[in-house]
């Protein structure tokens, strides 16, 4: 145990918890706005699956990682359109067609696996900032500055737009007529109806946004780790959800939560690399996550409240 409190260990471990809490972070900020406009999305961790093979196999092919993240995100997007337009316009139960959209993603991620890959090969991974062709040179230096170079500068650039995303998503949700409009459908969808505002149209576009960080979420974690295999997301999607209901519907407070859950990775990972945690134990470490969102989720159900109208369809008529 000795051997993990030593500075450089536990600096890596705080970069690796940064690097895994993206996707959290990433698909969680996307639910928030589609939860605050009064729709869950239990589809998330299907459309994180196939917006990551989605980016893995662009990437794989084509060897462009924007290409890669640009499919992600249009995975998502698509599939966004999908659900939006099975819960918003023909008012089908939000959990079930959620679950449908994961079934759907689980499934039809392994067979286009299967049929294009087959086994699971390596692509590059997302260069950090020091290895960004032709200006990599400029962050170097800050890599190497004692102490904080790793843990803030030793990234790539989609950990730094999530982090971005924080501040984004609380200026949009807050400070916008759309954000504005987003809680009030979420709230009293009959009351801002009455005042003129199109329930139908802005839970369709919080649904687009949400599944579209989704598919980015997905597409992170596939690049990050430079491979794809069957159910690559292993519940990080749910997790995500449950980051929502965590942080109170707030940003920042996902954020925190998001990076509670990378810190639980990347310690536990670092544990047993260390073997500080025995092998036998380590699916009882792997199964962490799971019981941090648990008890987060029994501890906060009677402290928080979401948005009244929740998973409640609306109607005009």
């Amino acid at each position: 145990m000795s051997q993990f409190f030593t500075v450089s260990v536990l600096l890596a471990t705080l970069a690796t918890a940064i690097r895994f809490a993206v996707p959290y972070l990433l698909a969680a900020l996307g639910e928030t706005i589609g939860q605050r406009s009064g729709v869950l999305n239990l589809g998330v961790d299907g459309i994180m699956l196939l917006g990551g093979f989605g980016a893995y196999y662009t990437v794989l092919e084509t060897q462009s990682h924007l290409a890669g993240i640009g499919v992600g995100i249009a995975v998502g997007l698509f599939m966004g359109i999908v659900y939006a337009y099975v819960t918003v316009f023909l008012h089908a139960e939000q959990g079930i067609s959620g679950i449908g959209i994961f079934l759907f993603g689980l499934g039809f991620s392994d067979l286009l696996f299967q049929e294009l890959v087959g086994t699971p090969k390596p692509i590059k991974p997302l260069p950090t900032l020091d290895k960004l062709p032709g200006v990599g040179g400029i962050f170097e230096p800050l890599i190497d500055i004692p102490v904080v170079g790793e843990l803030l500068f030793d990234h790539n650039l989609l950990t730094y737009f999530a982090l971005l995303l924080v501040p984004f998503v609380t200026w949009l949700l807050m400070k916008t007529t759309f954000g504005m409009n987003v809680r009030a459908v979420g709230e009293n969808p009959q009351a801002a109806d009455s005042l003129g505002v199109s329930v139908a149209k802005t839970r369709f576009i919080a649904i687009l946004i949400g599944s579209s960080l989704a598919g980015l979420a997905g597409a992170t974690l596939s690049l990050q780790l430079a491979i794809f295999q069957h159910n690559l997301t292993n519940g990080l999607g749910f997790i995500a959800v449950a980051l929502v209901y965590f942080g109170a519907w707030q940003p920042r407070w996902v954020l925190a939560g998001a990076l509670l859950y990378g810190l639980v990775t990347a310690t536990r990972i670092r544990w047993q690399s260390l073997d500080i945690i025995p092998q036998s134990a380590s699916d009882i470490a792997a199964m962490a996550p799971a019981i941090i969102t648990i008890l987060a989720l029994v501890l906060l159900a009677s402290r928080v409240r979401g948005p009244a109208a929740l998973t409640k369809p609306f109607s005009r008529h």
